[in-house]
């Protein structure tokens, strides 16, 4: 004769077999939102990468809107921007590029009292990272990514499949005693 199982234990078993199939929600924790990616294709060359370029566009919406979409140089690691501004935050030029690290020595703002207008500029390192415009001493610094921890240091994680895993044994368990 055939036992069926309580309806509570068939729901708890379905729970986790969805939980196991979708293994690839426990990895959404790693993605970065504020990144744009451009289409895969293949990089001319190890760790490319691009940024937003424009010379001298009245705002971030056309600067990024109309950014011509390549690869940059082999010597540059970093996305540079340029911002000109008046002193009611008004856009007069922008300007985003890939750069060198010594291009992007002198980030922060200055304030200019002979033209009455604010340049600031900004770095950054990563895929399409110029986005945003630096405004302020805030957000006109050089950003860096931070190596990722090597997987033998800090505390082993378990991941969501491993816990619905030993969720699901300790159901099954429990049902057979």
């Amino acid at each position: 004769m055939v036992r069926m199982l309580p309806l509570r234990h068939a729901l708890a078993i379905a729970v986790v077999q969805i939980f196991i199939l979708s293994g690839n929600w426990a990895s959404a924790k790693n993605i970065n939102f504020y990144n744009v990616r451009p289409p895969l294709d293949p990089t001319p060359f190890p760790n490319s990468f691009k940024c937003f370029t424009c010379e001298n566009a009245g705002d971030n919406y056309n600067c990024n809107r109309w950014a011509e979409d390549k690869w940059c140089p082999q010597n540059t690691q970093y996305c540079l921007t340029v911002h000109h501004f008046t002193s009611h935050g008004r856009s007069i030029s922008i300007t985003k590029k890939c750069a060198s690290r010594s291009e992007c020595h002198f980030v922060g703002c200055h304030h200019s009292r002979d033209s009455e207008h604010t340049e600031c500029r900004s770095c950054c390192e990563g895929m399409i990272c110029n986005v945003e415009l630096p405004t302020n001493h805030t957000n006109a610094v050089f950003a860096v990514m931070h190596a990722q921890r090597t997987s033998g240091s800090g505390a082993p994680t378990l991941s969501l499949p491993g816990l619905a895993w030993v969720f699901g044994l300790l159901l099954i368990r429990g049902h057979c005693s």
